[in-house]
């Protein structure tokens, strides 16, 4: 199984950031093994700690931050860094797909990265939309602009798609908050976790 979160705000060290990386850790904590069960040890091969402060397991720290890509996106050769982080994209079981809500939808940069991927190119995968915003109004958008997005792309999208108020979290929340206990974050992480991995196809459940 390997998780990868996929993240579109222009802002390097965002918050939207900080959240998707958590939201990928509760993700990753519903696909455990149970206690007792023979993979239920540690992280599998090749899972490394999160930027957020969490070990993944089974990969799912790796995160494609669009903000230190976004130089090279239009660039007519992308250059090394794009095609890494587009192979991570292809490569994932999973995909936690976020941005901060701008003009009521997703960002442009998203829009640019996801751009460059081949027709269906995410078929056979699950993406799982998040948008972080400061407006209760625009909470639509993750259904009526991201999910569609994703669809378009091949993947499956179980609902429902994560919408994170701005008032949730603190100003300084960031990548290197990890640590850092937010409870009502935590709690509306956890709470989404559990309605959307009994929506992933059952290969990518760990095996026995």
């Amino acid at each position: 199984m390997s998780i990868v979160t996929l993240v579109g705000n222009p802002r390097e060290g965002s918050r939207t950031l900080a959240i998707a990386v958590r939201a990928a850790e509760a993700v990753a904590g519903r696909l455990r093994p149970p206690s007792g069960h023979p993979d239920a040890g540690g992280p599998s091969a090749g899972s490394r700690p999160g930027s957020g402060g969490f070990e993944a397991y089974g990969g799912a720290a790796d995160v494609v931050d669009l903000a230190a890509l976004a130089p090279h996106l239009l660039a007519r050769e992308p250059g090394p860094g794009v095609e890494s982080a587009l192979k991570l994209v292809l490569d994932a079981e999973i995909l936690v797909v976020a941005s901060p809500t701008y003009k009521g939808t997703y960002t442009g940069l998203l829009k640019v990265f996801l751009d460059r991927l081949p027709h269906q190119a995410l078929a056979g995968k699950a993406a799982l939309p998040l948008l972080v915003m400061g407006d209760p109004k625009h909470s639509l958008a993750v259904e009526v602009h991201l999910r569609p997005l994703l669809v378009e792309l091949g993947a499956s999208v179980p609902t429902p798609g994560l919408v994170v108020l701005d008032s949730v979290v603190p100003r300084d929340f960031g990548p290197d908050s990890g640590a850092t206990a937010v409870p009502e974050l935590d709690e509306l992480l956890d709470r989404w976790a559990g309605q959307v991995v009994p929506g992933l196809p059952s290969r990518q459940e760990v095996p026995a």
